[in-house]
């Protein structure tokens, strides 16, 4: 669980400088360089990911229940995955009205995808794991809303057809990825009834 932990503070924390010390990032990639800079952050993400993995992984093979959720939350978890995936996508495609009006369509993602699996999962180490990312997406939306506000920042108004584009795909990643993907990667059947 301590890896978990671990995991969990360094990704979350080097995704939170913006949050946390907003000047840091300008600093540094004047120090280091644009590229060095993301080097370094890269890495220190990766590191941070793979502590998540093996630390929740680990917690897998002697899981600790606090609730044991009825079977239809694997529905509900699965439904509400597919705006996860369509705000997934809106970050990467510009000129959306989803994006411009959400403003930070990944982190939006993030807290759809967190509280759909902490609703059919009950474990520690599930609260752990989907519980931060969700208290992190969520202060992270506030400050950069509340920092958008303040700097005046007005999104270029988005196309339909780029709407259509981003449902699209999203729609067919999340086929993908409930279908085949999860079950390869995570080892769970998101449909399964068992």
């Amino acid at each position: 669980m301590l890896a978990l932990i671990l995991g969990l503070v360094i990704f979350l924390g080097i995704h939170s400088t913006t949050l946390l010390a907003p000047t840091f990032r300008q600093q540094q990639v004047a120090r280091l360089g644009l590229l060095p800079w993301k080097g370094i952050y890269s890495l220190i993400a990766l590191v941070g990911l793979v502590l998540i993995v093996w630390g929740y992984g680990q917690a897998r093979m002697a899981p600790v229940w606090l609730w044991t959720p009825p079977v239809w939350t694997r529905h509900l978890a699965a439904l509400l995955t597919v705006p996860a995936f369509i705000l997934l996508v809106a970050t990467y495609i510009p000129g959306s009205h989803i994006k411009a009006r959400v403003g930070h369509p990944m982190l939006l993602a993030v807290k759809f995808w967190a509280i759909a699996h902490l609703l059919a999962n009950g474990k520690l180490a599930d609260l752990l794991l989907f519980g931060g990312f969700l208290v992190w997406a969520v202060v992270l939306y506030i400050a950069l809303r509340r920092n958008d506000r303040a700097t005046g920042y007005v999104p270029v108004p988005g196309k339909v057809t780029r709407d259509i584009l981003v449902v699209v795909v999203g729609l067919v990643f999340w086929v993908v990825f409930a279908m085949w993907l999860h079950l390869w990667l995570i080892g769970r059947m998101p449909f399964a009834m068992g």
